[in-house]
């Protein structure tokens, strides 16, 4: 029989909730819906009264080709980012699952990432990645200038794809190896006894039960991707050099708070809000169906 919790006020519920709406309300709803008329106005950078000036600011926005650079940039960034942390989250959590000598240590070891602020881990990793003092900067030593992100547009992007990629391993892990150990080892074992191989065990039997795991990392892992990078880039290459590592999340924070252009940044920010709720659906309905969940009632594939 279902219980349920009665009040003997009727408003205590209401109250109860009212703090957390108001801080949605407040910092989400608000917010997104200033931006949503600005992106149709034309906002004076220090002041006075909006123009409305329609979707003017979305057609120069998509007329420019510096966005576009930043929205190539962006794809090439979180497709990166994703598939690295997911490959090495993986690999990491199965290592984990195994059971071997010293395993707390090596938890410890990759967990401990997670704690470290993104702007944090970017001053380190800058110093490691620096041409000339830095350790990649041996690199120079035994091939002059085969390594320079201060020049090399490609070595940028490839230095803050490693370090977003070292900040996001750790979540993965953290879910890959929770859903490696809720497997129960009968199973593994009854795959084992009747012949089958450790890569057939894998592919067959281990992957299938951990699919709801893998798909939603990977929908966490794109829609992160879109904007978790700021902190690395504006401490790293604030974009640069020559816009090669500046995504969009980043040209809406250097066309908003340095170039003061309000109206051209909302609406860069309605546009990414809305591809990455299109990125989210569209891997539900193309990915999720064939995703295995161990509740289904027919225990076949979706």
């Amino acid at each position: 029989m279902l219980k349920r919790v009665l009040f003997e006020s009727r408003w205590l519920p209401y109250a109860l909730l009212a703090p957390q709406i108001l801080i949605v309300f407040v910092f989400f709803y608000w917010p997104t819906g200033q931006a949503l008329f600005w992106s149709f106005t034309l906002e004076p950078p220090f002041g006075g009264a909006a123009t409305w000036v329609g979707l003017r600011n979305f057609g120069d926005i998509l007329a420019s080709g510096e966005y576009w650079q930043a929205a190539v940039n962006t794809a090439v960034f979180a497709l990166a980012t994703t598939v690295v942390s997911l490959v090495l989250g993986l690999l990491f959590a199965i290592f984990a699952d195994r059971g071997l000598r010293g395993l707390a240590i090596y938890k410890t070891g990759i967990i401990w990432p997670y704690a470290v602020a993104a702007p944090a881990a970017a001053v380190v990793w800058q110093y490691i990645f620096q041409p000339s003092v830095g350790y990649f900067g041996i690199l120079n030593l035994v091939w002059p200038g085969i390594w320079n992100p201060l020049l090399n547009g490609t070595h940028a992007m490839i230095m803050v794809i490693a370090v977003s990629c070292w900040l996001s391993v750790t979540f993965n892990f953290v879910f890959f190896l929770a859903g490696l150990q809720a497997i129960p080892n009968s199973l593994v074992e009854a795959a084992a006894l009747d012949g089958a191989g450790p890569v057939r065990r894998w592919f067959d039997l281990v992957f299938p039960l951990i699919s709801p795991t893998f798909f939603l990392l990977i929908v966490l892992n794109v829609a992160i991707s879109f904007t978790e990078g700021f902190g690395v880039i504006h401490v790293m290459t604030q974009g640069g050099p020559g816009n090669a590592t500046e995504i969009l999340v980043y040209k809406i924070y250097r066309d908003g708070f340095v170039g003061l252009d309000f109206s051209s940044s909302s609406a860069q920010s309605v546009i990414l809000m809305g591809l990455v709720v299109v990125l989210t659906l569209t891997q539900f309905l193309l990915i999720e169906r064939k995703i295995h969940y161990a509740g289904d009632d027919k225990g076949t594939r979706r």
